[in-house]
């Protein structure tokens, strides 16, 4: 029997390599470190273990950010993996509001498990933003309480102690906008 953990360090690979050029906001950081801390958040903070759950965690920005698509998640990782991804992949090409509220619809049809890995992102970039200009704090503060509004009203049981983690985590960062 193989090691389940396998899809995992197989995600943790892929992404190394897909996001290897890119960069945080802060101009310094890899980007790849947001995504293994995305996972990270999913398992340490939120206290999942499934390794398609941390998979698709570790894969969150594939395709939205690298020229990874849906195929190349599907054929490596699996349907459920490859689905979670695109639901938590914004359609670069539409206009700001109008890409928004798409992905609004997308967040809140994705099931329990993009929820966990939107809330795991949001705590993430929230942290991360202690790195930004008060201005672009801000905008992050907005936006993830936007994201926190797409989930409030249908929490499911399996993501309200993330909800109720990541809510803090905003309301705290509020008090130093």
């Amino acid at each position: 029997m193989s090691d389940p953990n396998n899809l995992l360090f197989e995600a943790i690979a892929f992404a190394a390599r897909a996001h290897r050029h890119q960069i945080r906001k802060d101009g310094q950081t890899p980007y790849v470190s947001h995504v293994f801390r995305v996972a990270m958040v999913v398992r340490q903070v939120f206290g999942f273990d499934d390794p398609k759950l941390l998979a698709a965690a570790v894969l969150h920005d594939t395709i939205e950010d690298t020229t990874t698509d849906y195929d190349d998640i599907s054929e490596r990782f699996g349907d459920d993996v490859a689905k979670w991804v695109c639901a938590l992949t914004k359609d670069m090409r539409l206009p700001d509001a109008e890409r928004e509220a798409a992905y609004a619809k997308q967040l809140a049809a994705g099931g329990w498990p993009v929820c966990i890995c939107k809330l795991a992102d949001v705590y993430d970039n929230i942290g991360d933003s202690q790195h930004l200009s008060p201005k672009s704090r801000a905008r992050t503060v907005k936006r993830s309480r936007e994201y926190l509004e797409v989930f409030r009203a249908n929490v499911s049981p399996e993501a309200t102690k993330a909800f109720a983690l990541v809510e803090a985590r905003i309301a705290e960062i509020e008090k130093h906008v």
